[in-house]
């Protein structure tokens, strides 16, 4: 049977990457024997393959046994010995149905063996049975899986020979297939350095100019070596710290680095992302001088790639200009990662790693997205609030003054709310603008923010309408106004705490909860403190008198008596409404 075609395989190899071959249907690793699993082979094996015999002629049977601590996964092939490139040699016959299955490689049927399930396994034993144009020299090799991303690539096993052939001059060493795809992998002493940064190194921290030996330093570094570049990473992570070279801002296409922490080992390996969607781990690894670290809650790798590297398909030259993208999230047992949960730090411009030397930041919140939160918290925490406690309790202070033909009340009333449309409906599009449409990902905020803008547009379209102070409709009207607003100002105050925790902007928690809770306490506060003032205004305007309330005073002008007092409220409000937002645009800002 012919092998797969080229798309058919990277197809397989790719979905195997994330679901693996629990079932031994590994016919795509015919060749290279090595699981699509991502990852680098283990150097020392610990499994070992002995067989009955060392001469053989053709139509013999030799009995091979497969061996050692529990393992999940295997593949056994006999091939040529002194070209281990060349196809599987010979077809095998099985010993137990149970735990092993035959498979056919190339041209030659059963011409390998595999696992049945996952199930854990300490001794295989098959048949092999040479065939009428052996070879003179065949070599056993294996590949042993312990776990998802455990495994040992080309186990050497003895090497068998036809009567009377000389032993292969020089000796062959089996294991030198396994070794090119893999390299040593040593231990890091100490935290990174950032002292040439800038200098002799390209470097990427966050917070800016942190230290990459606290415990909450994200920290990336490039250093040119020649031909070569040497990357340092690190960061507070219990799971796996990655990045990636993009040409835009956006996941998909990119060529990414991972270090992944499994059982206490970390694993350095490479990958592809295709758009949104689970990395596509590389079989065959095209870093050097491996090294990791796991200390305090710090997750340490680094490793060193040619800046060029044309025989490895997805590898970006490190000569050109990218963005950069540093993400972390958890990973499972196995060595599985998930979804980072917050949005990656990525850089705000394109940049070259091997160019000039820098020393720069990056964010987690695109500008567009940074610039839709600022405008909104602009527009209901300060216009729309005070635009309200300027109609509600400032009409009889400012009834009579009066600005460009109006009451002063009522235009500044209209030109907050006013200002407030306008700084929303800007807003509104600015996500749009940067998703490229609608959001999926973002759970009930885009549909609260519809809503709002919604009721935003028409409450100056109803004010349009509305009846003469004194005609019959008016009160109608002042009820559909104050509710329209009231209902926008609370699916405001409910979106923004939803937009708050979303990876694209995600302010820091719980502070940002605690800071809108304040915020909303405050206007309440301020508002009750405004209505017991007015309605003590009124008591003290009434005089008891022949067991008769004699109204002195109107309404307005008791009103009128506390007009210091509003005005030194509405100052202290404003100030503090002010702090409120400042506060949110400084956390803005920083992510």
């Amino acid at each position: 049977m012919e092998l797969p075609g080229f798309g058919v395989w990277m197809f397989v190899c790719f979905y195997a990457s994330v679901v693996g071959y629990p079932n031994g249907k590994v016919r795509e690793a015919c060749t290279s024997m090595v699981p699509c699993h991502g990852g680098s082979p283990q150097l020392s094996p610990e499994h070992t393959i002995t067989v009955n015999g060392t001469e053989f002629k053709p139509g013999d049977n030799i009995e091979v046994h497969l061996s050692g601590p529990d393992f999940e996964g295997f593949f056994i092939q006999a091939r040529y010995a002194e070209h281990l490139d060349s196809p599987a040699v010979g077809s095998f016959v099985l010993a137990d149905r149970r735990h092993s299955q035959l498979l056919t490689c190339g041209r030659t049927k059963n011409s390998a063996v595999s696992h049945t399930s996952k199930a854990k396994k300490k001794d295989i034993k098959v048949y092999w049975v040479a065939p009428g144009d052996a070879p003179k020299h065949v070599q056993f090799l294996a590949t042993v899986v312990k776990k998802y991303r455990i495994f040992w690539v080309k186990v050497p096993g003895p090497i068998v020979s036809q009567p009377d052939v000389l032993s292969p001059t020089p000796p062959l060493y089996a294991t030198s297939e396994a070794m090119s795809t893999s390299h040593p992998v040593s231990h890091i002493s100490k935290p990174f350095s950032a002292s040439s940064c800038g200098i002799m190194k390209f470097c990427i921290r966050n917070p800016t100019n942190c230290d990459p030996g606290s415990a909450s330093c994200f920290f990336l570094s490039f250093q040119q070596e020649e031909s070569s570049v040497f990357i340092e990473m690190s960061g507070p992570s219990e799971g796996y710290l990655a990045f990636a070279f993009s040409h835009d801002q956006w996941m998909g296409g990119d060529d990414a680095y991972l270090c992944v922490n499994e059982d206490h080992r970390v694993h350095v390996s490479t990958a592809c992302l295709k758009e949104r969607s689970y990395p596509l781990l590389d079989s065959q690894n095209a870093l050097e001088d491996v090294s990791w670290r796991l200390a305090d809650g710090v997750l340490q790798c680094s490793f060193r790639r040619n800046i060029r590297l044309p025989a490895y398909k997805g590898r970006f030259n490190l000569d050109t200009s990218y963005y950069i993208f540093l993400a972390d999230g958890e990973a499972s047992e196995g060595g599985v990662i998930h979804k980072h949960r917050r949005q990656p730090l990525v850089t705000d411009g394109l940049y070259n790693v091997t160019g000039l030397p820098q020393d720069i930041g990056g964010s987690r919140a695109p500008r567009l997205i940074k610039a839709h939160g600022a405008l909104m918290f602009v527009a209901w925490i300060t216009t729309v609030s005070i635009g309200v406690i300027v109609a509600r309790f400032f009409k009889p202070v400012w009834s009579h003054s009066f600005l460009l033909g109006k009451e002063l009340w009522f235009q500044v009333h209209r030109m907050l709310m006013l200002t407030t449309v306008m700084l929303t409906s800007i807003s509104f599009v600015l996500p749009f603008v940067y998703r490229g449409g609608w959001s999926k990902q973002a759970g009930f905020h885009p549909y609260l923010g519809c809503a709002v803008m919604a009721l935003t547009i028409f409450q100056p379209l109803m004010a349009g309408f509305r009846p003469p102070r004194h005609a019959p409709r008016r009160q109608l009207f002042n009820w559909f106004h104050w509710s329209t607003g009231t209902t926008a100002r609370i699916l405001a105050v409910v979106t923004m705490f939803l937009g708050m925790d979303l990876p694209a902007l995600d302010l820091p928690d719980p502070w940002d909860t605690y800071a809108m809770i304040g915020f909303v306490a405050w206007h309440v506060g301020t508002d009750v403190l405004l209505e017991i003032h007015s309605y003590c205004l009124v008591r003290k305007a009434e005089v008891i008198e022949d067991d008769r309330v004699q109204i002195l005073q109107s309404l307005t002008s008791a009103e009128a008596e506390g007009r210091l007092f509003k005005q030194v409220v509405l100052t202290i409000y404003v100030c503090g409404n002010i702090v409120f937002l400042v506060a949110f645009l400084i956390a803005i800002n920083q992510v």
